[in-house]
């Protein structure tokens, strides 16, 4: 059997809140488990008493009503979670710790880090509420948002929520029609955003912009502009100092409330509007957050992200479980690849989240933080966004942190959480997701919905609800959007498009999307196999595969990135295929291989495979402000060999 990466120590199973929660259990004469899976398997067949339990210890503030979940027959969708439940979203992430103790710390390219207490973050949240009810907003109004990652955001957000109104964003990069596509949907009355923002060591003013995006809101009562770069606001714009009030109550809520509009990336169709329920949300966070990520009172958690990706309204959450959340606002590559190992040093961050391309990025880089940096507060390593290879696994052990829990996450925007993820009581394997979420009944599914057993790959399913399923889809009133984005394909179960594996070790291995599995020969293949192999190759940068369609075949097609200095001719398209063929198999060798400048990727940094094969098959692409570096498809496609 392969052995582990990283066993935790005695003294850290026993401090983490996994083992505290089972401990609480246990005191209520539930258990004691023998192992995780145990608990797992308890968690997922006793869903109303689980989902109770992570409202007792949580401490989630509110009533929790007489029923727990209205459906024992595992309805889904339809089965309602609390259901006679109330709380405030914003009361739960505020009303925590001390008055003295940080809420967050911001920092960012070319500002100086800032400091918010918990006394100064709930006047300020306070503040704005008050002024969102003075100016009408009512519970299930919206209020958008185009904003960096700063502290404002995280204010406005929690002002939102405070007072009932559903809150959305995206980030200021993106292009006004992607904004629109997004927010032309839910009509929001108030908008907020900003003047500009830095990135890569430039300013980027985006005024003109969003004046023209306020012109085209034709719903929008009220634009405030947060002056991040110093611009003054245009004569229409309200300034964010004048976003003030006397303040008002927490407005107890409904469990399934609607707290937040997420869309998806929007790059093969209009982007999707996907309702979270309030209560949903942060009963999912407060579980992933203590048990599994071990956030305690008085960590620090960092995670890279922008206000367009579904690991913000993660990273906000983490205020819940009385930790300060960390923001970073900029280029995680400028001035140098060690930015964000330097906020962890110099903020005694806990917990570090990134993408799985950050990891490959500084490791090509050759960063070393174990030799450079005090990294002696860091407990845990979350990494998401893509399959995590084997080799950047091995590369956090090795040169990041030895006595770290790395854990690779999945799940998503339809989620607003994770279906697998870490266990810090389990150890870490090379390449493997540890474990599914505890109260997701997850599983590997054949074709006919059948499950399938470790070491074969088949689809990603969840064969009981969760509460943080979507409420609905904006602009669905039958629902039939919903049910068909999740419950076609198995009816009755969902079905979340992740082509994977179970592993012996009770973890996970994702191969990819299902909607970019290659298919030659009628053998599926997981994108990330190939991407394992090239990865270990310091001729190429960056790749992507896709499998397209040709005179009634599926063929697979390579897109590189090539290294500095370095072309695509025979010879390295050769070796390309020799190492696919020796390291993977001979199906998984591309017919063709084409260089690019750039691989085309959406905004949370996901291969653009679906765009590509669009592209390569003669179609053409749907919202490409919904991606970075599509300038690709401007062009012609390459001719395909014959």
């Amino acid at each position: 059997m392969t052995e582990p990466l990283w066993t935790p120590s005695a003294e850290r199973i026993a401090a983490s809140g996994l083992t505290r929660y089972a401990e609480s259990l246990a005191e209520r004469g539930i258990g004691p488990f023998a192992s995780y899976a145990d608990l797992h398997h308890w968690s997922v067949t006793e869903r109303a008493a689980f989902w109770r339990s992570i409202w007792e210890f949580g401490g989630v503030l509110g009533d929790r009503g007489p029923r727990d979940v209205t459906s024992p027959d595992d309805a889904m969708p339809g089965t309602r979670f609390f259901p006679d439940g109330w709380l405030n979203f914003a009361e739960n992430l505020i009303e925590r710790g001390r008055d003295s103790d940080v809420a967050i710390i911001a920092t960012g390219e070319g500002v100086e880090d800032r400091l918010i207490t918990r006394a100064e973050l709930r006047r300020r949240v306070d503040a704005v509420a008050g002024w969102l009810l003075d100016q009408g907003v009512k519970p299930g109004d919206r209020v958008a948002a185009v904003m960096p990652n700063l502290p404002e955001t995280v204010i406005a957000a929690l002002a939102t929520a405070k007072v009932g109104g559903i809150w959305s964003s995206c980030s200021p990069d993106f292009g006004m029609q992607g904004i629109l596509d997004r927010f032309e949907q839910i009509q929001p009355t108030i908008l907020i955003g900003v003047d500009g923002y830095r990135y890569g060591g430039k300013t980027f003013d985006v005024r003109d912009k969003l004046e023209a995006v306020h012109a085209a809101l034709t719903t929008v009562k009220r634009v405030v502009m947060v002056s991040y770069l110093g611009e003054p606001p245009a004569q229409s714009w309200i300034p964010w100092a004048d976003v003030t009030s006397d303040g008002c109550e927490y407005l107890p809520l409904r469990f399934d409330h609607p707290l937040y509009i997420l869309f998806s990336s929007g790059t093969t169709g209009q982007p999707k509007c996907i309702v979270h329920g309030a209560g949903g949300t942060l009963l999912q966070h407060l579980k992933e957050h203590q048990l599994h990520a071990d956030v305690a009172p008085g960590d620090r958690v960092l995670y890279f992200t922008t206000c367009g990706w579904m690991m913000w309204n993660w990273l906000v959450s983490a205020l819940a479980s009385d930790a300060t959340v960390v923001l970073y606002e900029g280029n995680p590559a400028y001035p140098g690849p060690e930015v964000l190992v330097d906020i962890a040093q110099r903020h005694r961050v806990t917990l570090l989240g990134v993408s799985a391309g950050w990891i490959n990025a500084v490791r090509q880089a050759g960063l070393s933080p174990a030799s450079s940096h005090d990294l002696g507060a860091l407990k845990s390593i979350c990494s998401t966004g893509s399959p995590l290879s084997p080799e950047g696994f091995a590369y956090v052990y090795t040169s990041i942190k030895a006595d770290v829990q790395l854990a690779s996450i999945s799940g998503g925007t339809d989620i607003v959480s994770c279906f697998v993820l870490g266990n810090p009581t389990a150890p870490v394997y090379m390449g493997e997701i540890q474990c599914a979420g505890l109260g997701m009944a997850v599983d590997v599914a054949d074709e006919n919905a059948e499950s399938l057993p470790p070491g074969e790959k088949g689809e990603l399913v969840c064969r009981a609800p969760f509460p943080s399923m979507p409420v609905a889809f904006w602009n669905d009133s039958d629902g039939s959007r919903y049910r068909g984005a999740y419950f076609e394909h198995f009816p009755g179960i969902w079905h979340h498009g992740d082509f994977a594996e179970k592993t012996e070790h009770g973890g996970f291995i994702i191969h990819g999307r299902s909607d970019a599995t290659l298919n030659p020969g009628g053998v599926r293949i997981g994108t990330a196999e190939l991407y394992r192999v090239l990865e270990r190759m310091p001729e190429i940068a960056d790749a992507a595969a896709i499998g397209a369609q040709v005179d009634g075949e599926v063929r697979i097609v390579l897109f590189v990135v090539t290294a500095d200095d370095v072309e695509l001719d025979d010879e390295l398209a050769k070796l390309i295929r020799t190492r696919l063929r020796s390291e993977a198999s001979p199906r998984h060798v591309p017919r063709d291989i084409f260089a690019i400048p750039a691989i085309p990727k959406t905004r949370t940094g996901k291969t653009a495979e679906l765009a590509l094969k669009t592209w390569i098959e003669g179609g053409s692409i749907r919202n490409r402000t919904a991606l970075v570096d599509a300038n690709l498809f401007d062009t012609d496609p390459p001719a395909l060999s014959p």
